[in-house]
Parts: C-alpha cells; structure tokens; sequence
C-alpha cells in the first residue's frame, strides 16, 4: 500500500486476541498501529496524537463504538472511522455511516475487504486534509463558495483546483450542463491570489459574434452603428483578476484568433481601434462540448485548445457521485423551505428512493429545480411521488430496485441498491471494469470483490 508509513491506525476492540491480530495483519502492511481495549483509552489517544484512521469494534463495554464515533467526529473531524459489527446486526452499521463513519466491516473479517476498504477511505482521508486549506479559504471570503460534496469524485476535483489555485495559468473545466462549472471557477478565482479583485463572468453563448467581440474587448466610440461612446470590454473590466469564459466551444473562429493572441501576449485591441491594451487577467474557461472532436471538425482551433487546456478540471456528472446525491437533497430542501416559509420534515420513502436512482440527465441544477418545486407543490409535511415531476413518476412503476421500500430487510435493500449502482455503472461503461470502478470512486479489487460478491457477470451490454 503507498505511503501507508505515514498513516497512523488505531485498533479498538475488547477482545485481546481480535486486536492482536488486527494490530499484527496492519503491521505487516507498513502501517504504525496504536491499540486500545475501550473507547475511554481511544478517546485518550486521539485527543493526544495524531490518528488518521480508527478501526473500532461497535459493542464494547464503558462506550459503544457508536459513542466512540460520536466522540471522535467532535475531537477530529477529519479522522476516518471504520466501524466493525457482527453480520447480524447489520442496520449498527448504518446507524454509524449515517452518523459519519467512512465504512462499515461484519465479523468474521475479510482481510482483503478490510484492507481494500482503508486503502479508500485513507485516500479520501488524504485528500480531505489536503482540501481543507481550498475550504477555509474559501470561508474567509466575503461571498464564500459553497461546494456541496462527500465524494471521492469531487474531493479529487477540488485537489486540483486548490493545487492550481494560486498559479497563472489558464484551466479549462470541462463538465455536462447543470454539474457546477462555474462553482468550480469561483473556487478557483476565491483560492488564489487574485480574489481581492473581481471575478468577471462571460457566456459565450449568449451573444451574437459582433456582440461577444464588442463584450470581450470593449469599443471605441462610433466603431459600429450604435457605438455612441467608448467602452471598456471584460478583459479591462477583469484586470488584475479573473475572466470566466463560460461556453468557450461557442466562440467563432474569427474570435478564438483573438483569444489566442491575448493568452501569447496578454494584448488586445478594443473594436475599432489600432492602440495595443494589455492587461493582467487569468483565463478560466468551461465547456459542455467535446472539444477534441471540434478540433477535428475544423471548428476549434488546435493552438487555443492547448493554450486554454494547460490545467484541465473535469467536474463528474451527479450519476458518478451518487454518494453526494442525499447530501445535496438534504441541503437544497433546507435552502427552499427557508426560501419559501415552508414546514417540510423531508422526503416519503418512495420520493427518496426515486431520486438515489434517477440519473439526473441535467446534474446539481436539475436536482435543486425538482426540490425546489417539490417544496413550493408540497401540501404536507413530506415530500411525496406527486410533487415530483411527471417524468419521474414513471420511475416509480416497477422500473427501479426498492431500496427505502418497507419491505425487505435493511441488509437486503442495501445490497440491492449498492448491486444496481454496480450493474449500472458497468452498463454504462459496456463491461469496461476499470472504467465502472472509476466512475464509482473505488479501486478495481474491490470493485472485483464486489461483482463476486453479488454474483454479477456480463450485463446486457456485453451479451
């Protein structure tokens, strides 16, 4: 396992004989192991040391492990709690993912799950500490971004915005509409150096040729019919700052040779003018295109595409990161209930289990339009499959794996969402594994673990 010196393990657990194994199976791996029989003594060495991660039994004698994690999250938010449970007693476990725990592992122990399991969640630990500079920064501002994520997927974008931050090269975010590109550029402009002067925003898009010329670099007076005045363009207006060029692979090639020269030289001229401008201003630039395959068509020019592209940030679609879809319910529901004065306890079970399995074609922007309305239509306390839009309800007629239905045990209808997330990912990916283990945030053993797991082969796409 990479780096695993430097991460610091903590094992608790009443039984001496399982601690003394776990403690000599994580030895072997290269981890330093810190053992405690009782959560008192584990809260002692967490308030003392620091510890990445905790491995902790969930029945204990003085403080369960639910306690522990309590404890814990309060004392060190970023430590990673695992919690180990008997087969059995499987709806602990998801008590204490709700209440935080990165994962949960059921005796008798896998070795090789457990060991696929810290492998992730110190991955997602470390790039958790290394974001929270990105996030406190981010705080300190007087208009604070804020990125709604606990996934893999997203912590690993905001890796790069924060390393690419304070640089003046230009970045290229690519993402399908509605995944929050220019959330992701805000972050960018608020985390760098620039953030004191302003963050200038262009669609693309949205202006005719002439128009987004005359926008982009200003005009002079009686350049055009209309021309009454001079006029100062983006670039000036974002000196010293940032300038987001939202839509890029909308912009004429007529245009894009204009682009071009500015990011070679930081020079242009205004509309009707010979006089040189030059001005201090970062490019961040977003597309929903595919911009390789323009390139080919003639369309976009090869030479702007690298200048643009020297950091590129791929924002995921909502599908990949399914794991920040009830993050993102919950914090849309609160911001609308608020919004409109309204009293809404939350979501019926079937209103929620069709939108933990709904793709979500038009990402974050389409799941706070449906809550939004959902709120503003809602004539109860909850949330119900009538305030969903129409489309939607079709989802609710048989086509989808009950996983808040009241029927079934817990265990089974965790396993029957975590196996259709499976099944789709592959279908989407036509039986690439690496590619579905990807999309899911996790390593291809464990993704291996999982099909043998649930028995899954071959899905329609590869017959």
């Amino acid at each position: 396992m990479n780096n695993s010196q430097r991460h610091n393990i903590l094992v608790v657990d009443d039984e001496e004989a399982q601690r003394s194994a776990l403690d000599g199976f994580l030895k072997k791996l290269g981890f330093n192991v810190l053992t405690a029989p009782d959560g008192p003594q584990a809260l002692d060495f967490v308030q003392k040391q620091s510890v990445d991660l905790v491995l902790t039994d969930y029945k204990m004698p003085k403080m369960s492990g639910y306690d522990l994690l309590l404890h814990i999250k309060k004392l060190r938010p970023l430590t990673i709690v695992i919690v180990i449970t008997a087969f059995g007693n499987i709806e602990d476990a998801v008590a204490a993912m709700k209440a935080g725990a990165f994962d949960y592992l059921t005796k008798p122990i896998d070795l090789d799950a457990m060991e696929l399991i810290i492998q992730r969640a110190l991955n997602f630990h470390d790039l958790k500490k290394e974001n929270e500079y990105l996030r406190q920064q981010l705080k300190e501002v007087k208009k604070p971004v804020e990125i709604i994520s606990q996934s893999v997927a997203m912590e690993e974008v905001l890796s790069i915005v924060m390393r690419a931050a304070d640089s003046k090269v230009s970045i290229l975010i690519e993402g399908e509409s509605g995944t929050g590109k220019e959330l992701i550029a805000q972050a960018i402009h608020q985390a760098s150096a620039r953030r004191f002067k302003p963050l200038i925003v262009v669609n693309c898009a949205a202006l005719s040729e002439n128009l987004l010329e005359s926008e982009l670099f200003g005009h002079e007076k009686g350049a055009f019919t209309g021309a009454i005045q001079q006029r100062k363009g983006k670039f000036e207006e974002a000196d010293g700052g940032s300038l987001f060029l939202d839509e890029i692979g909308e912009v004429p090639l007529s245009l894009q040779v204009k682009l071009l020269r500015f990011l070679q030289f930081g020079q242009f001229e205004r509309v009707g003018s010979n006089e040189t401008q030059t001005v201090n201003v970062r490019i961040i630039a977003a597309t929903n295109r595919n911009l390789n395959k323009m390139i080919s068509n003639g369309t976009f020019r090869e030479d702007l595409y690298y200048r643009l592209n020297v950091v590129r940030v791929s924002v995921p679609p909502l599908r990949s990161r399914r794991e920040d879809i009830l993050l993102l319910i919950n914090y849309f529901l609160n911001k609308s209930v608020q919004q409109y004065g309204k009293s809404i306890d939350g979501l019926s079970h079937e209103s929620l289990d069709i939108l933990l399995q709904y793709d979500f074609p038009g990402n974050v922007r389409e799941l706070q339009n449906i809550i939004e309305r959902a709120v503003v239509l809602c004539r109860g306390n909850l949330i119900r499959l009538d305030d969903l839009p129409d489309h939607m309800l079709k989802l609710s007629q048989g086509a989808l794996n009950p996983v808040y239905n009241e029927t079934g045990s817990l265990t089974e209808r965790v396993g029957a969402f975590e196996r259709s997330l499976i099944v789709d990912a592959l279908e989407r990916a036509e039986n690439n594994q690496s590619a579905a283990a990807r999309e899911l945030g996790i390593g291809e053993r464990q993704f291996r673990y999982k099909l043998n797991k649930y028995k899954i082969k071959k899905t329609k796409n590869g017959n």
